[in-house]
């Protein structure tokens, strides 16, 4: 697991534009937010996994198959990076845990012949319904 959320930051490109929000005058001289771009092709991912991440990433994926990674909640560089390292290596290792399987239930005779009454009384119920003969 954690060669794979290695692999990921060290194959992931960041860029820093400037953001909105906190920072006051500085905001719009300061780069401080980070985009963080990862190719989940080059991950050599196994396919569940790759499948996975895919829905996980939703709309942070682009057709090209970069996951884009937006962080701007801090003011300096080097938190929204950190934050961004972050969030990418918690994408991963979502997508590295298999769901468990769901075990099928098995509704004994006794609930079985419950259930069937149950039906049966609606059943009789709705069938009285209608017009009133006189």
């Amino acid at each position: 697991m954690d060669d794979v959320v290695a692999r990921a930051l060290a194959l992931a490109s960041e860029s820093f534009v400037t953001a909105s929000g906190p920072g006051g005058q500085n905001v719009n001289k300061v780069a401080s937010a980070v985009q963080l771009r990862v190719n989940i092709y080059q991950l050599r991912l196994a396919p569940e996994v790759f499948h996975r991440l895919k829905g996980l990433a939703g709309s942070r994926l682009s057709a090209r198959g970069d996951i884009l990674i937006d962080a701007r909640r801090f003011r300096t560089q080097e938190a929204n990076r950190a934050d961004a390292r972050e969030r990418l290596a918690a994408l991963i290792a979502e997508a590295l845990v298999a769901p468990k399987t769901r075990a099928k239930s098995r509704v004994n005779r006794v609930g079985k012949t419950a259930r069937l009454a149950g039906k049966k009384a609606r059943g009789t119920v709705k069938a009285n319904r209608g017009k009133v003969e006189w």
